[in-house]
């Protein structure tokens, strides 16, 4: 995979407690520089990553009812539609773990068709086109058959990608779920790697499992390292 090609696949995160202005400003830097798909950061933040990153073709990604997803569904489908109309090209939302894990499965994808028509409705009527819904399904709370209903939820709701992890949970993404959820998951919809990875053979054995889009905060470092 050519060094652009890899570059695409990166979401380029910035969720740690401390970040700044000034390090959103770095991040978007880095990401028009290198050519990544997305930044990823607080909804807070939008708006100056929008701004910074207009004609770059770098989108702007954000999250929604981080890092849990126990907020209720109407709060989450305002907040989608919020950071949509504040300059999102994209949003991550977690979908409400504790309810899913407590077998509440019809409120997890009512939940998340919300979202999706909320920021579909709202995309549409800003003339921006389609927003894409990413929804983490936190893999590290769930076995495999949790694992596999969590896909058939998503896809139901209409989502465009699952991904693995917030990367603040106990464990982060592995190649054997990246396969699992590729291969329980129409072709339409894409899967999302997050959480500990690090370095170039993360990377590349998370896109080999099936993996389109990666969130790691070390894009620049695993480039410099694959292709120095």
């Amino acid at each position: 995979m050519h060094a652009e090609e890899l570059a695409r696949t990166i979401d380029h995160t910035l969720l740690r407690a401390d970040s700044t202005s000034a390090d959103v400003e770095t991040l978007c830097a880095e990401a028009a520089a290198y050519h990544f798909a997305a930044v990823c950061l607080f909804p807070h933040f939008v708006p100056l990553a929008a701004g910074l990153l207009r004609g770059t073709g770098v989108h702007t990604c954000t999250v929604i009812s981080f890092p849990f997803g126990a907020d209720t569904p109407r709060i989450k489908a305002l907040a989608a539609d919020d950071a949509v109309a504040r300059g999102a090209d994209e949003v991550d939302v977690v979908i409400n773990v504790p309810a899913f894990l407590s077998g509440e499965v019809g409120l997890v994808r009512d939940e998340l068709a919300g979202i999706v028509r909320a920021v579909r409705e709202r995309g549409g009527d800003l003339g921006r086109g389609h927003v894409i819904v990413k929804a983490i399904i936190e893999t590290c709370y769930l076995d495999e058959t949790l694992k596999r209903l969590a896909c058939q939820v998503c896809e139901q709701a209409g989502v465009d990608f699952v991904k693995t992890s917030t990367g603040l949970g106990p464990n982060g993404a592995t190649a054997e779920d990246v396969e699992l959820l590729r291969g329980c998951l129409d072709e339409r919809i894409g899967v999302k790697a997050s959480g500990g990875i690090r370095n170039a053979a993360d990377l590349e054995r998370m896109v080999s499992a099936g993996a389109g889009r990666i969130g790691t905060s070390a894009g620049v470092a695993i480039l410099k390292e694959r292709f120095a």
